[in-house]
């Protein structure tokens, strides 16, 4: 009775908030509410090889495979998802993503036998000024799912960009060119690898680190991001 007392209490000030919509959550709701969870706009991209987010790295990235686990648009229940891990501290968003994104990969045929998750890395800066590396987050979900274990140390940045907003194409792939660096290539040789980001927009930075990754041995990289610009 103490317990339900203190949690009405708690909930008055400090309420569960679904992080898609903002709606209060029921008891039995966690992280984002039931109607968001069965209306957020998949893709399905993990069921089709040349799908479009695949088709942004044609001629920049030798890739195996690539998914995005929803539809971003602009003030959409997407958008606010990525917005509270990225901006609010809302970590949890993140490894909501990571799951979703770890059901719709668990069977698909496209990423098999996978070895390990590697979240696109920030520089040690921003994520000391973050608190935490909003790819990790979602990789934590995905491992949840799958149990494929995340590698945080191979790849790392060693330079800390301006931010890709407001950029061009272009621009952006010129920002991130050279920025990430591998430690212990070994221990990547001859595995399938699944890069990690929250967004794919023009595939700038994923590229730049499939770029450093294919220069290791017999290494097969695929890419999963829990959203893509579209729809």
């Amino acid at each position: 009775m103490r317990i339900k007392l203190l949690e009405y209490i708690t909930g008055l000030f400090f309420p569960r908030v679904c992080s898609a919509c903002g709606k209060t959550l029921m008891r039995d709701e966690n992280v984002v509410c039931l109607t968001c969870r069965h209306t957020l706009p998949k893709t399905g991209y993990e069921t089709f090889a040349e799908n479009p987010s695949a088709q942004l790295f044609y001629g920049r990235a030798r890739l195996n495979a690539v998914t995005s686990c929803f539809f971003f648009s602009k003030s959409g229940k997407v958008q606010h998802l990525i917005h509270e891990l990225k901006y609010k501290g809302n970590y949890e968003a993140g490894i909501f993503l990571g799951q979703e994104i770890g059901k719709t990969i668990k069977d698909a045929p496209l990423f098999a036998n996978i070895d390990c998750l590697i979240p696109v890395p920030l520089h040690p800066k921003r994520q000391r000024k973050r608190g935490y590396n909003q790819s990790e987050m979602i990789a934590k979900g995905i491992n949840q799912i799958t149990n494929i274990p995340i590698s945080t140390h191979n790849l790392v940045r060693v330079v800390n960009t301006a931010t890709q907003t407001h950029k061009t194409k272009e621009e952006r792939y010129e920002n991130v060119k050279d920025i990430f660096a591998v430690n212990d290539a070994q221990q990547l040789e001859n595995k399938h690898v699944l890069l990690i980001d929250d967004v794919l927009t023009t595939g700038a930075t994923l590229s730049s680190c499939a770029s450093k990754l294919s220069a290791i041995p017999n290494i097969t990289i695929s890419v999963a991001t829990a959203a893509c610009a579209g729809n």
